[in-house]
C-alpha cells in the first residue's frame, strides 16, 4: 500500500492560513476529503498523513475532525504554540486522539532563523520526546546549521525533515550548500526525510532529470529506511497535478530495489507515524 506522508485540507474561509494568497487560483479555496478521494483511487494511495498549514489549535482540531470521518486519513500532524508553555497541556490532551501523530511549527514563515533556538520553545521539543510524539522540521536551506544544533540538542526526539528542506532547485548554483547540510542531518541525527515537494522548488518547466541529483543524494544519504514519500497536495498543483508528481518520484526510484521502493512509498511512513 502506497502511503501518502504529507497532504493537506484547508477551508480558507476558517481565517487563519495567514501565508495563503488572497484569491490565489489554485491554493485559496477549499480543499476536502471529497476532492482528494478520487484522486487517491485513481493512483493506488491508501492511506494519507495531514499536516497543518495553519499557526492554530484550532486547525488541528479541524484536522482531526476531518480525521475521524476519513478512513484514508491515518494521521494528523498539528500545531501548538511553543512560545506558550501552557500548550503543554493542549499537546497532552491531544495526543489522546489515535491518530494524532505529532506537531509542525511553521519555521520557514518565522523571521528570526534563530527562533528554534530560542530558550523559551525549548520546552516544547522536551514535551515532545517525553510524549513520544513526532516533529516535522519545516524550514529552507538557510536553517540547516540549526536544525542540526536543535536535533543534536534532542537525540531520541522523532524526527522528518519535510520537503528536503526545500533545495532551491531554481538556482543550481545553490545545490552543494544544500548538500553538505543535510549530509551532516543524515549522518550526525537520527531524523527521517519527506520525498517532497521537489517540484514546487524547482522552475515551472522542471523534468525529472532536473530532479534527479537532489533525489540521489537524499537516497544515498539517508537511506530507505529513512525516507518516506509524500506528495503535498494541494501545494504541489502549483506546478503539476497529484498523479505528475508521484510518477516523477516512482521514475526517480526506479533504480532502487523493489525492498526499498517499498519502504519509500509506504514502509518509512508506517513506521515513522505508527500507522
Amino acid at each position: 500500500m502506497i502511503i501518502d506522508s504529507h497532504q493537506h485540507l484547508w477551508t480558507p474561509g476558517r481565517g487563519d492560513h495567514d501565508w495563503m494568497p488572497k484569491g490565489h487560483p489554485i491554493l485559496d479555496r477549499i480543499y476536502a476529503p471529497s476532492d482528494l478521494s478520487p484522486i487517491l483511487k485513481a493512483n493506488g494511495v491508501g492511506a494519507t498523513v495531514i499536516v497543518q498549514a495553519a499557526a492554530t489549535v484550532n486547525e488541528t482540531e479541524y484536522m482531526l475532525g476531518l480525521a475521524d470521518g476519513t478512513d484514508f486519513i491515518k494521521g494528523v500532524v498539528g500545531w501548538v504554540d511553543f512560545e506558550n508553555p501552557s500548550d503543554l497541556k493542549t499537546l497532552d490532551r491531544l495526543k489522546g486522539h489515535s491518530k494524532f501523530k505529532g506537531v509542525r511549527p511553521m519555521i520557514q514563515d518565522i523571521p528570526d532563523d534563530t527562533w528554534m533556538l530560542r530558550p523559551d520553545v525549548q520546552w516544547a521539543y522536551a514535551a515532545l520526546t517525553d510524549l513520544d510524539l513526532t516533529f516535522d522540521a519545516l524550514g529552507f536551506p538557510r536553517h540547516l546549521a540549526n536544525f542540526l544544533t536543535l536535533l543534536k540538542r534532542y537525540p531520541t526526539m522523532r524526527t522528518v525533515i519535510d520537503h528536503c528542506m526545500k533545495p532551491v532547485i531554481r538556482d543550481p548554483a545553490q545545490f552543494q550548500f544544500w548538500a553538505d547540510g543535510m549530509s551532516r542531518l543524515a549522518q550526525e541525527t537520527s531524523a527521517f526525510v519527506k520525498f517532497s515537494a521537489l517540484v514546487t522548488e524547482a522552475n515551472p518547466d522542471w523534468s525529472v532529470e532536473t530532479l534527479r541529483p537532489y533525489a540521489d543524494h537524499i537516497f544515498r544519504q539517508f537511506g530507505p529506511q529513512r525516507i518516506m514519500w509524500g506528495s503535498d497536495w494541494p501545494v504541489v498543483r502549483l506546478r503539476c497535478e497529484y498523479e505528475g508528481w508521484l510518477s516523477a518520484a516512482k521514475s526517480l526510484t526506479s533504480d532502487l530495489s523493489a525492498p526499498a521502493r517499498a519502504r519509500i512509498f509506504g514502509g518509512t511512513a508506517a513506521e515513522f507515524y505508527r500507522i
